[in-house]
């Protein structure tokens, strides 16, 4: 991207109300999730055996839950993790779809048609029962191989779309060049594919964010996550799932978080969208008065 296009990008950002609004909802998870537990002076496996089923109050400022623990430490806890884990998968996933969309697109032949044939298998396993079956195999080794698992199933949609880039790019007049003068694919592919499929992986690695986040909120609810004493926003909400009328307190803040933090990244994904798109950007300058 040329600093003219990335100034304008940021211009449009600037000016996006999703994208601000995104951001400041954003920033405000991250304040929550990890300024709020030193302030509320409870850790997330400590239990107030005077205090069960507590409503909200000056002791415990979001209530707690059936065994005493503090549900405002709780929810920040499960947000961190659940932080923790969408980034993640979301960084790994986007790496592994570029790296065999870009292969598979630039090189072509046997390659395409090898890498082709592995990203249809994997579209068609039905993912969540994969997830299901192996995860109670990785308890032993904590969320980060959950956050592998989940950005093992996610990239394969974002990999066919990066190879038709790319296969796009690969005939444009700068690349053809490039190849007939003898550089090397990786450098023609580092100096002269990436950076134009560059926009494209940032947004859709936003969206992937709240996808991954969804994903190990649901293999959590039907306990495949965090294991105990450590939480995330699903393991909350299942241990609330039978309580949300009798202590709302206890379904209502994880639940809500959850709404929040996809909220968050849809705004921004699709703001940055808006903004990296041109046929978007072409019209915003027509309709400018």
């Amino acid at each position: 991207m040329s600093p003219a296009r990335g100034k304008d990008v940021r211009r449009r950002l600037v000016r996006s109300p999703g994208a601000v609004a995104g951001t400041a909802l954003l920033l405000g998870l991250f304040l929550f999730a990890y300024a709020g537990p030193p302030l509320a002076g409870w850790g997330y496996a400590d239990i107030d055996y005077r205090a069960l089923h507590s409503p909200p109050g000056a002791r415990h400022w979001l209530g707690t839950n059936r065994i005493g623990q503090d549900v405002f430490v709780q929810s920040a806890r499960g947000l961190q993790k659940s932080l923790l884990v969408g980034t993640l998968a979301a960084a790994v996933s986007t790496v592994l779809a570029a790296a065999v969309g870009v292969c598979a697109g630039y090189f072509g032949g046997w390659t395409d048609r090898v890498l082709t044939f592995c990203v249809d298998l994997l579209l068609v396993v039905p993912a969540f029962l994969v997830l299901a079956a192996v995860a109670p195999r990785l308890r032993a080794a904590g969320w980060l191989a959950y956050a592998g698992l989940i950005a093992a199933f996610g990239w394969m949609i974002t990999a066919r779309a990066v190879r038709a880039l790319t296969r796009s790019l690969r005939e444009r007049q700068f690349v053809v060049v490039a190849r007939y003068m003898g550089v090397a694919p990786l450098v023609v592919i580092r100096r002269h594919i990436l950076p134009h499929l560059a926009s494209f992986l940032v947004t859709d690695a936003t969206v992937t964010v709240a996808g991954a986040v969804i994903s190990e909120t649901g293999l959590a609810y039907f306990g495949f996550g965090a294991q105990p004493p450590d939480v995330s926003l699903g393991t909350l909400i299942a241990d609330a799932s039978d309580v949300p009328t009798t202590y709302p307190w206890m379904f209502y803040v994880p639940a809500g978080l959850l709404v929040l933090l996809i909220l968050a990244f849809h705004l921004i994904g699709d703001a940055l969208r808006r903004a990296l798109d041109p046929v978007t950007a072409a019209a915003a300058v027509r309709g400018a008065p």
